[in-house]
């Protein structure tokens, strides 16, 4: 088992952990939860070894094998298969021995090599690695590509596969949907449901947590606190305990003013002053209940449209894509629909197939490429783009933003324009203060997110275009907008891979995929269940595929060789160079991106490392600002990569 016994933990000069007592059981599957900043990762660093315990006792078995994600992009032209593979540990060492073995001509050696071998599940280490390469989201072509040739969002996920494929005792996840789709989430889902360790995982997907953990590990005050059930019962009990907390703190409150009352009257007369005294001595020991200070819960609402067309689009004979050298791409053909007054649709489909790319065209950030995309009367749109920087100003603040919102609708604006009714507008979204005049660049993605909603808000749209508006939210403030979204009068069209959101939020769900948009016919369990088979079919045929032929899987259509003809084989090079040729500069964007996110990377370990060392006030003062410009260039860089990596997957759905 895992035990903390009294440790204290700090981060530079913050404490942390103060004293935190736990113990986790084997096979238990734990959800760590807490605000942004509390301690989370800090703590998985404890776990992992590379932190250490400033007092108090961590202890963890010592046969116990551990796997946890690779933060760094790999650099490989190893194939996608044998990098994973190559995450089973101990069957690489089982591998080289055999190789040293032969070498030797020891005979013994190999018999013993061989037969370790098998026990170690080098029988079936392919399709293994391939069934999660498979349920992660690639397709089955991409099997044997060098690892190098994907972009740094699919990279991740290899390195995911990678630590999945390593045998352990105990998994340790931070934040693992990430980037994922709702496709790759419920397979995940699925796989960690049979995982036969002990889990920790730090998510803000609720529904994910509540699907794969059986244990909640709260930390709140620097203070441990364990719930037996998922993120569901642990909110319950919470609120209960909050309530009795509540109920205890005011009636301590009642009995310390009795107290304070008769000390204060009877302290100076001495027929009274021992019983006065013996009250004060009372007070003194009392234990003091603290307050329900809970931190104030990010709410806000969409204000009622000023009116509702019906339909709000029409929709015909529209073909969706972009343009690249005067060239059209399209990735949605043949859209006839409508989109009426209060419908609320969720948008499915894997990615690649054109999400975000109708979402955009809707918003008006994209011309359709053939059709009639008809706009109702008085439609006011509030698109939330997947990358917040698709409408924000890096170099520009809050307040600025707001003021030239308000210029841009001039006569037409909901609201006052008025600087100071814009400051206290920004106020009710938590930017206050210094925060309005913040260059949004500087922010965190989820402060980039609320501004984002803030201008929406502001705007008083009747249709929401709200394509991942999730990616960045902690549970509190995704639970905010599911409410919002839900008092919302107007009609929202939603994307997201938040499945307890799509829930509460979406009566009815599109399907993209295949170049098509089609409704789907069921609810998210029915979705769920649909992603599931397709997975297991995609593995069985992937499978079947590596036991036939030995030779380089292939997208499957029959389960035997293809012998192409040489002008499919032309066919498909002049197809790879017009993908490459598209790519290419992208591709070019994302290498530098990942260069500098992996330089940034080493002055963040550079800098904690110094952190965890005992220095001077002024110098952990200087560090942590250093530290934070580091996370706040990360972010945006990351943020840029995301998106050239959505640009890439939809030229490539493009093509197939």
């Amino acid at each position: 088992m895992i035990t903390l016994n009294n440790v204290s933990l700090r981060r530079g000069a913050k404490l942390l952990l103060d004293k935190a007592t736990v113990t986790l059981n084997p096979g238990e599957k734990v959800g760590l939860v807490g605000r942004n900043g509390a301690g989370k990762s800090t703590l998985f660093a404890l776990l992992n070894g590379s932190l250490h315990e400033d007092g108090g006792d961590c202890s963890i078995p010592k046969i116990w094998r551990m796997a946890q994600v690779a933060q760094n992009m790999p650099e490989t032209e190893e194939t996608a298969t044998d990098f994973v593979i190559a995450g089973d540990t101990k069957l690489i060492e089982l591998r080289q021995a055999l190789a040293l073995a032969e070498l030797a001509e020891d005979g013994m050696a190999m018999a013993h090599a061989h037969a370790d071998l098998a026990d170690a599940g080098e029988h079936d280490a392919i399709s293994r690695a391939q069934s999660l390469i498979l349920g992660l989201g690639f397709k089955v072509s991409e099997l044997d590509q060098p690892v190098n040739s994907f972009s740094g969002g699919w990279r991740m996920r290899l390195q995911l596969a990678r630590a999945l494929m390593c045998p352990s005792d105990l998994l340790l996840l931070d934040e693992p949907t990430n980037h994922l789709d709702l496709d790759a989430l419920v397979w995940l889902e699925a796989w960690l449901k049979r995982y036969p360790g002990t889990m920790i995982v730090i998510s803000h997907d609720r529904e994910f947590l509540d699907a794969v953990t059986n244990v909640t590990l709260h930390i709140e005050h620097a203070k441990l606190n364990r719930y037996g059930g998922n993120y569901s019962s642990f909110e319950t009990m919470r609120a209960q305990q909050l309530e009795l907390q509540q109920a205890s703190f005011a009636k301590q409150q009642e009995k310390i003013a009795h107290l304070q009352k008769f000390i204060t009257r009877f302290k100076a007369k001495a027929s009274k002053a021992k019983q006065a005294q013996s009250r004060v001595k009372a007070l003194e020991r009392m234990e003091k209940i603290a307050p329900v200070l809970a931190d104030a819960e990010f709410t806000f609402e969409f204000k009622e449209p000023q009116n509702l067309p019906n339909p709000m689009l029409a929709i015909s004979d529209a073909s969706f894509g972009y343009q690249v050298d005067g060239t059209n791409k399209i990735i949605i053909k043949d859209v006839k629909k409508s989109v009426l007054a209060g419908q609320r649709i969720g948008i499915l489909g894997a990615n690649g197939q054109g999400k975000s790319t109708l979402v955009k065209t809707i918003a008006r950030t994209m011309p359709q490429l053939a059709g009639v995309v008809t706009e109702g009367k008085g439609l006011n749109i509030g698109y939330f783009a997947q990358q917040e920087l698709d409408v924000l100003r890096s170099e520009d603040n809050p307040l600025e933003h707001m003021i030239r919102l308000a210029k841009d609708l001039g006569p037409n604006a909901a609201e006052s324009g008025k600087e100071q009714d814009l400051r206290n507008f920004l106020g009710t979204f938590n930017f206050a203060g210094d925060m309005v005049k913040q260059a949004v660049g500087t922010m965190s993605g989820g402060e980039k997110a609320r501004l984002v909603l803030a201008m929406i808000v502001w705007q008083r749209p009747n249709l929401l275009l709200l394509d991942e508006p999730t990616n960045h939210l902690d549970l509190a403030t995704r639970e905010a907008l599911s409410m919002a979204l839900n008092e919302f009068e107007g009609t929202v069209m939603l994307v997201s891979h938040d499945r307890a959101l799509l829930r509460a939020v979406c009566d009815e769900f599109w399907l993209v995929g295949r170049g098509e948009i089609k409704p789907f016919d069921g609810d998210l369990d029915d979705y769920q269940q649909y992603l599931l088979d397709e997975s297991k079919r995609l593995r069985e045929e992937a499978k079947t595929i590596t036991e036939v032929v030995d030779v380089t899987p292939i997208e499957i259509d029959k389960v035997k060789p293809v012998v192409k003809s040489s002008e499919q084989k032309k066919l498909d090079a002049a197809r790879r160079q017009e993908i490459n040729a598209l790519v290419k500069p992208i591709k070019k964007k994302i290498e530098k991106a990942e260069k500098d996110m992996a330089d940034l990377n080493r002055q963040k370990f550079d800098i904690e490392t110094q952190l965890s060392q005992p220095i001077s006030p002024a110098e952990i003062a200087q560090l942590g600002k250093n530290l934070k410009l580091i996370n706040e260039n990360l972010a945006t860089i990351e943020e840029q990569w995301l998106e050239w990596v959505a640009n890439i997957d939809e030229i490539e759905a493009s093509f197939n």
